[in-house]
């Protein structure tokens, strides 16, 4: 647990979410992952997160635009594609939705069902690309 609350940490501290080299996280069970002191894990957000993001594969172009705004490292990224979110730190705040320029990322009710997610897909803007 950190020593430290989250007010006391100055603008621009980078919190690392893993202590050391991260290999293969996405086959690594979340009891096995070596998270850091500052990370949120032992603090899980799912419980009362009101909407979560889901990845629409089909339409993404692994810019990798929400790996890198993700201020909890909540988008599993490997080899610069992305693979999945991380719904144990995803506090669910939509910056990955805003910054994708696909709509590959969309906001739906926490309980919703990804299978059912996808299947309701908006199809006018899956395929329209932000103007920005």
């Amino acid at each position: 647990m950190l020593e430290n609350g989250w007010d006391t940490f100055e603008i621009g501290t980078i919190l690392r979410p893993f202590e050391g080299a991260v290999t293969d996280i996405v086959n690594t069970l979340p009891e096995h992952r070596n998270y850091s002191k500052s990370n949120s894990f032992s603090i899980s957000v799912a419980d009362w997160r009101i909407e979560k993001p889901l990845l629409n594969l089909e339409e993404c172009i692994h810019c990798q635009f929400c790996w890198i705004y993700c201020p909890d490292m909540s988008i599993i990224s490997r080899e610069k594609k992305m693979v999945t979110i991380d719904f144990d730190h995803c506090k669910g705040c939509g910056i990955c939705v805003e910054v994708c320029p696909t709509n590959a990322l969309l906001m739906f009710p926490e309980q919703m069902d990804e299978a059912e997610a996808l299947s309701n897909w908006p199809q006018e803007e899956n395929t329209k690309v932000k103007e920005n």
